[in-house]
Formats: C-alpha cells, sequence, structure tokens
C-alpha cells in the first residue's frame, strides 16, 4: 500500500533513514527514585535522546493515580535520568492507533519539587508523510505522541491508561536539544542582488559539513552562505527577486557556479524555471518576504536527517497547524524546542527531516523548517494524505483553550502573503488537493481547501487547537492585503 513515490514528487533520495541508537537506562526498581549512579555517562553530542521502555503498572500503582479495573496501563515510576527538555511516547507500528491518555511528570535540573500532571496529546497517524511515499512507508516509522516541552528537567514518571489495548512497544523518549552552535553576531546580511552571482561558493563554505553546505545552498539566492538568517525584503525587492530567481537559478546550476548538490537539485531548478507563475509575468500579488531564522540558525543538526531533497510540483495551500508543545517557553528558548522536535521527529518517529517547512513561535519569529529551500515546493511531513502541493507551518505551542498572541497571526499572514504568492496563489481563495489517504477523505479524492487551511480540514484532529484555528481567517485577510490585493 505504501510502494512509491507519489506522481507529483519531483525527485526523491534514495538514502534510508539509519536507525536511531537509543540511549536505555536500567530498569526500574519498584522503589523511587532509581539511584543517579546507575546511569550511563552521556555521549558528547549536540543533542541526545534517552529512550526507555514502558512497563505494566502494579495494582498499588494504578490505586494511587486512580485508574479504573481492567484498562491497558503501562508508565515508569519516579526515577532520575540524564538532563532532557521535551518529552513523547513511541511505538512499533505506526499505523497503530493510541485511545487513551497519556500523562507526564516532571522534576526540574537541581531541585526537588515535582511538577503537576501534564497531558501529553495523543495524535494518531494525523501528521507524517503521506502512505504512498518512501518516506511514508519506511521500516524504521513508528507511532508517536505529540512531544511536550517541560524544560531542563532530570527525573520523570509517566502512566500511559488504555482505553483500548495499548500498542506494542511503548517507548517513552526524552529528548535534550544540546546547546545552541556558538553564532556570530554580524550586521543584517544583505541578500544577494537580483542579477548578481555573489552566490558563488565563498569562504564561508570552507567551515560548513557536506550537509550543511547543501542545506545552505538551496537557500543561496536568498541570503550569503551559513547565514543565521535570511533578511525581509520590501514588496518591490521581493518582487524584482521573484521574477529573476528561478531563471536565475537554473543558469547557474547549469554553468556550474553554484556548488555540487544531489541531481535532483539541478532538475528541479531547471524544472522551476521552465513551471514559474504565469502571474510573475504580468502583476504580480506578493507580500513583501519576511524575515525568516534558518535552520543554521536555529541549530538544526543536519547529521541526523536524510540526505537530499525531496520537492512538490508547487504549492497551492497552506495548512496551519501547532505543535502541542505546550506554551510553557520562552521565545528566547524556541531554538531549543525546535532542535527538541525536531530530534523526536527524526530518532524518535523515524521521518526524514522535521515534519514542518515552516515554525513561528509565539513572538512572531519565523523559522525553516524541512530542508530544501524556502523558496522552494518541498515535501513536508506535516498533513497525512495532503503533503503534497501544500506547505505546512507549525505554531510553537499549544492553542485548545489558549488564544494566539497577535504576533502569531501576523506572522502567519506575512509567511503565506510571500510563500503563496510566489505561486500565483490568492491568500482569500481556494484549492483543489487530491488526497493521498486519511481519516476524513479516501486516496484519490479532489478535495477543496481555504488557501489558508487548518490541520483538521484535512485530517480528524483537534490540531490547530480552536482558539488558533478561529484566526485563519483573519490571518487569509491580512495576507491579501500584504500581497496588495484589492
Amino acid at each position: 500500500m505504501r510502494a512509491s513515490l507519489a506522481s507529483s514528487i519531483a525527485v526523491t533520495c534514495a538514502a534510508v533513514l539509519a536507525l536511531p541508537v537509543s540511549l536505555t537506562a536500567p530498569a526500574a526498581a519498584s522503589a523511587p527514585p532509581a539511584a543517579a549512579s546507575a546511569l550511563p555517562p552521556a555521549p558528547e553530542l549536540p543533542g541526545t535522546t534517552q529512550s526507555l521502555p514502558l512497563e505494566p503498572l502494579g495494582a498499588a500503582t494504578r490505586s494511587l493515580v486512580g485508574a479504573a479495573t481492567g484498562s491497558g496501563e503501562q508508565g515508569l515510576t519516579r526515577r532520575d535520568v540524564r538532563p532532557f527538555s521535551l518529552v513523547g511516547v513511541v511505538w512499533d507500528d505506526p499505523t497503530a492507533p493510541l485511545h487513551g491518555t497519556v500523562q507526564v511528570r516532571t522534576r526540574a535540573t537541581g531541585g526537588d519539587a515535582w511538577s503537576e500532571w501534564q497531558d501529553v496529546e495523543t495524535h494518531n497517524d494525523e501528521h507524517g508523510a503521506d502512505p504512498d511515499t518512501a518516506e511514508g512507508s519506511a521500516k524504521v516509522l513508528r507511532g508517536s505522541t505529540a512531544p511536550l516541552w517541560v524544560g531542563d528537567s532530570d527525573g520523570v514518571e509517566i502512566r500511559v491508561r488504555g482505553e483500548e489495548p495499548l500498542p506494542a512497544g511503548l517507548r517513552l523518549e526524552l529528548v535534550d536539544p544540546g546547546e545552541a552552535p556558538a553564532q556570530d553576531a554580524p550586521a543584517e546580511p544583505e541578500a544577494p542582488a537580483p542579477h548578481s552571482r555573489s552566490a558563488r561558493i565563498p569562504a564561508a563554505l570552507a567551515g560548513l559539513s557536506a550537509a550543511e553546505a547543501a542545506a545552505s545552498g538551496v537557500n543561496a539566492q536568498l541570503a550569503p552562505y551559513g547565514a543565521a538568517w535570511i533578511p525581509a525584503l520590501s514588496k518591490e525587492e521581493t518582487e524584482l527577486t521573484a521574477r529573476s530567481m528561478p531563471q536565475q537559478e537554473a543558469a547557474e546550476v547549469a554553468e556550474g557556479a553554484r556548488p555540487a548538490q544531489p541531481p535532483h537539485t539541478a532538475q528541479s531548478a531547471a524544472a522551476a524555471a521552465q513551471a514559474a507563475p504565469a502571474a510573475l509575468a504580468a502583476k504580480p500579488y506578493i507580500g513583501p518576504r519576511p524575515k525568516i531564522i534558518t535552520r543554521k540558525g536555529w541549530g538544526a543538526d543536519e547529521s541526523i536527517r536524510e540526505k537530499g531533497f525531496v520537492y512538490t510540483k508547487t504549492i497551492k495551500a497552506a495548512f496551519v497547524h501547532h505543535s502541542a508543545t505546550g506554551n510553557n517557553y520562552t521565545c528566547k528558548q524556541a531554538p531549543s524546542v525546535l532542535r527538541s522536535i525536531y530530534r523526536y521527529h527524526v530518532k524518535s518517529s523515524g521521518w526524514r527531516d522535521f515534519g514542518y517547512n515552516f515554525a513561528v513561535d509565539k513572538c512572531g519569529n519565523i523559522y525553516e523548517g524541512r530542508a530544501g529551500g524556502v523558496a522552494k515546493p518541498v515535501m513536508g511531513a506535516h498533513t497525512l494524505g495532503f503533503n503534497t502541493n501544500s506547505m505546512g507551518i507549525a505554531v510553537l505551542g499549544t492553542f485548545s483553550k489558549s488564544n494566539p498572541p497577535a504576533a502569531v497571526v501576523t506572522a502567519v499572514a506575512r509567511l503565506t502573503a510571500w510563500k503563496l504568492g510566489l505561486h500565483g496563489v490568492n491568500p482569500k481563495g481556494t484549492s483543489y488537493l487530491i488526497s493521498g489517504g486519511g481519516n476524513l477523505y479516501k486516496k484519490g479524492k479532489k478535495v477543496r481547501f481555504n488557501a489558508i487551511a487548518g490541520h483538521r480540514d484535512g485530517f480528524a484532529t483537534e490540531c490547530p487547537g480552536g482558539r488558533l484555528y478561529g484566526k485563519l481567517g483573519t490571518a487569509r485577510a491580512t495576507s491579501a492585503k500584504y500581497q496588495g490585493r484589492p
């Protein structure tokens, strides 16, 4: 059923994601907490994952947590662990649902007090790659809950209560995002002039790995190699750049002026030049490009993702999500939240890369998500069944009961005004997408969506939370205004 890439994918990398190496703590004793001296030493890596198998909860524990008799229950009693900041639960079969509740409580690093029980969102098969893609049929895929950001912690307790039999192989994943790489603080970088060749290989590449150079190179028409952010442009500058960029990109690849990339990059560039929206030749409706913090800027470890990039043909719609990681983070911590989610998506869930194309924090900062180029139609793994010809934007936080800050709605409007505008899409309009299969629409069904849609429009889910979903009408109207539409 999950045999090949959908025909709309331009090209995909043949590399297969290696199985993650779990850092498993020893089994817990019956009386908490376990001795800290029993913990294995942490490797010196830019971020780590501790993967702990869950155990059946005893009768005494079930009584303490008030569990119903006869329901399936697994968990871990209180224990010391190496420091972590994000938690989630995974299981063996990605198609097996987890019907029930997952709750954790944690202890802040260096402290004695334990948090209250916190709910972990048990989304089931609603995110991820479409079934008939290489990523969606990979053997390393696992079922997974949403990740929850808990901040710097060194103690954990978890309980999983099933309304139906629990899926096999339940494991608690504890993610440490690691320290962000040291960033220089240069003046705001200037974008390359539309008709210049300043994107050729500079001395800055000497300090980048091949994977880092590739991830940066696909944005080389927008910012210098190794840049921590892509600078904002005025509407006039954006329109000028948009007209010239596809043709220039194809020409530079053909002439060898750009660094060597996987073969599909050149093919995609040539295809992009041929398929540049006709609207750009007439009066363009493109919003001014917003400032976008790159993967380099938030500290993505390019060595853990699959190599190469996967593209779809175009972008017809943007799906808005909330990350369901909670709202207990500061905007200064947002890069750490992103590194944690990225590691959870790849190492714990078995995805090829970060799932969403973009992320927005509660201060309105915009981040590059999945690698492949912010101006390109990168295939994401955000809305199961509708990843083809769409993009996914994850707002960091949980907005089922909390209102999103105004800065979030503005950022979504600015980002979509630019990115949808590159593909001639009216943010107040509608587009048709073909379902790749899901719990709302059967595979092959042609479905009409708002150009700015919520995740729940394509899948039966609460995402992006009722409060954020209720703001999408405002985002559509504002986005159209940024494009200069009447």
